[in-house]
């Protein structure tokens, strides 16, 4: 496996990792979990980010601008309930 496909994966790993970290701390009715819990939410989402940020930097992660006329159709189609 090449080096982008295993960053890839780790960054799907991490992502997956926030999901569960993000509702086990709003499931939390203890305090001292709650905040064991936030730290590794925030640590976790500090290290997706440099991680999403070295693939930008490689190209490994392209990231597409969508145009204000499609944003504004979407939203139309979201309003409009269709």
């Amino acid at each position: 496996m090449d080096d982008q496909k295993l960053m890839d994966n780790y960054l799907l790993i991490l992502k997956s990792t926030v999901e569960v970290y993000v509702h086990g701390t709003l499931e939390s009715s203890n305090q001292d979990i709650r905040d064991l819990l936030k730290l590794g939410l925030d640590k976790t989402m500090e290290h997706q980010a440099r991680t999403y940020d070295e693939m930008t930097q490689k190209g490994w992660y392209v990231i597409k601008n969508v145009k204000a006329s499609e944003v504004k159709q979407t939203l139309s189609k979201i309003q409009s309930g269709n």
